[in-house]
C-alpha cells in the first residue's frame, strides 16, 4: 500500500489540500475551501477552511505526513494562553505605511536607515512586514500590544493547531517564513530581539519574554497531528511561506526564476547567496532548502485582470482575445496598474492611471492589451532589479492563477526579453508542502525526486519601446486622499 502524504496550502483566498504518493508524487486526491475576503481576517477563519477542505480531500486518516505552505508575513498576535488577541492582518494589509516610514527614519533616515535594513534582516520595512504591523498593534491598540506572549505568521499558527498543542512553546516555523518578519536575520540564521522591541516599543529584555516560533529545518520533523481529532500518527514538517513551499513545488533550482501572479505578483530567484538591496526592490528572505529566495513581490496581480476584465464587461479568455488582437504597445496606452497601492515599487496610497489614452486607442482590444502589458511591465521592473544585484537568471518559469491566460502567456516573453516556461497547471504551493512532508519521512539530506511536470516553451521578438514607455509613465500616479 502507497505511503501518503498531504500538502496544505493557505493562501490568501483559500486553503488547498493535496493528498500524494509520497514515493511518486502521483496525486492521489484533494479538496478546497474558501477563506473570507479582507486584508484582517480572525485566524479561526483559517482552521475552519483547513478542516472542510481536509473532509473534501477524504480526511488524514491514512496519511504518513504533512506540511503547511502559507501566505506569509501576516501578524497573529497571541496571549499568555494562546488565544488570539485581535484579527490576524495580512501581508496586504497597508495600514502599517506609516509604521514602516518610522522604523527606516529611526534607523537613519531615508537612506542610510533602508541600508541599515537590509543588513539587518535582508529586507528594508514596507507594510507588509510583520515588524510593521507590530509597531502599528503599538501605537494604535497599546491594551492589545501589552497582552501579546507570542507572535506567528498564518501558517505557524496552523501548523501548531494541526498538533492540537495549546502551549505557545510549542510553535514551529522555519527559515522562508521567518524570513519575512523584519526581526529575523537569515545570515546569521538568529531573531534580532532588538528590532522586535523597537517594533513594539519596549525593552528587549521585555521583547525576549515574547516567545517567537522555534525555527526547524526544512528536514525535520517537528511534531505529530492532534491525537483527539484520530491524527496521532501524522507527523507534521515545518511547512513554509507560500513563495518558498511554490518553488520546492515546481523544482527551483540555482538560478531559476519563477514570476508567480496570483493575488499579489512574485518574482522569486534561488540563488546561493544573500541578496541586500537597500532600495527595498528586492527582499532578501530565505528559501526552504538552505539557500536565499530574493523576492520582488507587488500587491497588484491577477486582480489587474480582474478589474480589466469587469470594465470591459468580458470573461478571461475573451480578455485574451482582445489583448492579442491588438498590436503590442495598445496604440500608445500604457496602463500603470498601481490599483491597490503598491509594494513594489513602495506606494502604499497610490492608485492605477491609464496614460495616453487617445480617440485611437480608446476600444476595448488596446485597453485589454494595455492591462496585460502593464501588469507584466510591473512585474519585469522587479526581475531587472534582480539582475542588478547579482542574482543569476537562467530560466524563468511562469506559475500561478493568471499565467493559464493565453495573452498572459504570449505577451510575457516579449516584455520580459527571454523565453517563459510555462508548467502545467497545478497546487504549486501545495505540491510542494507534500514534497517536504515526503522529506521529512524519508529523512534524506535532500528533497526527493518527484515526476517534473510538463512544460511549454513561449518566444516572443522582444517589445523593448513598451517597456521603456512604462518607465516613462510609471510615475504619473494618483496618491489617495
Amino acid at each position: 500500500m502507497a505511503t501518503l502524504v498531504a500538502g496544505i496550502d493557505s493562501s490568501t483566498q483559500s486553503c488547498k489540500v493535496v493528498i500524494r504518493d509520497a514515493e511518486t508524487g502521483a496525486l492521489v486526491r484533494s479538496g478546497s475551501a474558501k477563506h473570507p475576503e479582507g486584508t484582517e481576517v480572525n485566524p479561526q477563519a483559517w482552521w475552519d477552511a483547513f478542516l472542510e477542505a481536509v473532509e473534501a480531500a477524504g480526511g488524514l486518516n491514512d496519511v504518513a505526513a504533512a506540511a503547511v505552505g502559507g501566505q506569509q508575513h501576516g501578524m497573529v498576535a497571541l496571549d499568555a494562553r494562546g488565544q488570539v488577541i485581535r484579527d490576524a492582518l495580512l501581508w496586504n494589509d497597508t495600514r502599517s505605511a506609516e509604521a514602516a516610514a518610522q522604523l527606516i527614519d529611526e534607523y537613519g533616515g531615508e537612506v542610510a536607515g533602508k541600508a541599515a535594513w537590509a543588513r539587518m534582516v535582508g529586507s528594508v520595512p514596507v507594510p507588509s512586514l510583520t515588524v510593521t504591523k507590530l509597531r502599528w498593534l503599538a501605537d494604535a491598540e497599546p491594551e492589545n500590544a501589552r497582552r501579546v506572549a507570542a507572535v506567528a505568521l498564518p501558517h505557524d499558527w496552523l501548523t501548531w493547531k494541526i498538533s492540537g498543542s495549546r502551549n505557545v512553546a510549542d510553535l514551529i516555523t522555519d527559515r522562508s517564513e521567518v524570513s519575512g518578519t523584519g526581526y529575523y536575520d537569515t545570515v546569521a540564521g538568529q531573531y534580532r530581539h532588538d528590532l522586535l522591541a523597537a517594533a513594539l516599543r519596549i525593552r528587549e529584555d521585555q521583547a525576549r519574554q515574547i516567545v517567537l516560533p522555534r525555527v526547524a529545518s526544512a528536514n525535520q520533523a517537528v511534531g505529530t497531528g492532534d491525537p483527539a481529532r484520530g491524527w496521532g500518527g501524522l507527523v507534521l514538517g515545518p511547512g513554509g511561506g507560500d513563495n518558498a513551499m511554490g518553488a520546492l513545488g515546481i523544482g527551483m533550482g540555482t538560478g531559476d526564476v519563477s514570476v508567480s501572479i496570483g493575488t499579489s505578483g512574485v518574482v522569486a530567484a534561488t540563488s546561493p547567496l544573500p541578496v541586500q538591496d537597500p532600495t527595498g526592490m528586492i527582499t532578501g528572505f530565505a528559501s526552504a532548502t538552505g539557500e536565499f529566495l530574493p523576492l520582488a513581490v507587488t500587491l497588484n496581480g491577477s486582480r489587474v485582470l480582474d478589474g480589466a476584465c469587469r470594465m470591459l464587461g468580458v470573461d478571461h479568455d475573451q480578455l485574451a482575445e482582445l489583448a492579442l488582437a491588438a498590436e503590442p504597445g495598445a496604440n500608445g496606452l500604457t496602463m500603470i496598474p498601481y490599483l491597490e497601492g503598491e509594494r513594489t515599487p513602495n506606494l502604499p496610497h497610490a492608485t492605477g492611471s491609464f496614460v495616453g489614452l487617445s480617440l485611437a486607442s480608446m476600444n476595448p482590444h488596446d485597453v485589454a492589451r494595455a492591462a496585460v502589458e502593464g501588469l507584466l511591465c510591473l512585474l519585469a521592473e522587479g526581475l531587472e532589479a534582480m539582475t542588478g544585484m547579482g542574482v543569476p537568471v537562467n530560466s524563468i518559469q511562469l506559475i500561478g492563477g493568471a499565467a493559464k491566460n493565453p495573452a498572459v502567456q504570449q505577451i510575457a516573453p516579449a516584455i520580459f526579453e527571454r523565453e517563459i516556461l510555462v508548467p502545467e497547471p497545478g497546487e504549486y504551493v501545495a505540491d510542494g508542502a507534500a514534497l517536504q512532508a515526503a522529506w521529512v519521512l524519508a529523512g534524506s539530506d535532500t528533497a526527493p525526486q518527484w515526476t517534473a511536470s510538463r512544460v511549454t516553451s513561449f518566444t516572443a521578438e522582444p517589445t523593448r519601446f513598451v517597456r521603456e514607455r512604462y518607465a516613462q509613465r510609471q510615475h504619473l500616479f494618483t496618491e489617495r486622499p
